[in-house]
């Protein structure tokens, strides 16, 4: 039995330009390089920069949700909505909120949940209960202002943010 013997110069000369002509030669379109979109310029939109959520009660999540090509399925709209007393910014809104003074979090909210998009679609528009309690085992929960925090993901793994400034208050009957 021979054992062949190859050169390193002489594999590198072969396999360079085999590496070449496969990545270059590869077909590039149909490449989605387009992030998907969240439009809150719809009717009914909810939440918008600046609106109030209520402790203690439950809200409808509306939103129109497109991709150029197909919107991701399982986990593909997420929400945060965390404090923001430190006046911390991510808003992706030109409008500004008056915000209440800076203040140090007790009991602060916060919410991070996944949602699917029914598969196959490159257009969505959302009506999700999200539910606001009014407090945990720690008590009441701090009012004041935070950021609802809203993030899609398409089928290719692009995703796009919308950052909302609210407020999260009780009502007072």
């Amino acid at each position: 039995m021979r054992i062949v013997s190859i050169d390193k110069n002489v594999l590198l000369t072969i396999l360079l330009p085999v590496l070449f002509v496969f990545f270059v030669g590869c077909d590039q379109e149909g490449v989605d390089e387009e992030k998907p979109r969240i439009d809150i310029s719809m009717s009914g939109a909810f939440p918008l920069n600046c609106d109030t959520l209520y402790f203690g009660e439950t809200f409808v999540m509306r939103l129109l949700l497109s991709d150029n090509e197909r919107l991701g399925d399982v986990n593909a709209l997420s929400v945060d909505i965390h404090n923001n007393f430190n006046h911390h910014s991510h808003s992706t809104e030109v409008t500004e909120c008056s915000l209440s003074d800076i203040k140090t979090p007790v009991n602060p909210f916060t919410l991070i949940n996944d949602y699917d998009i029914p598969s196959g679609l490159s257009q969505y528009e959302t009506e999700i209960p999200i539910a606001i309690p009014a407090g945990d085992g720690n008590g009441d929960y701090d009012d004041g202002d935070y950021h609802f925090f809203i993030r899609v993901t398409d089928h290719q793994g692009w995703s796009a943010q919308k950052g909302l400034s609210v407020k999260l208050l009780r009502r007072h009957h």
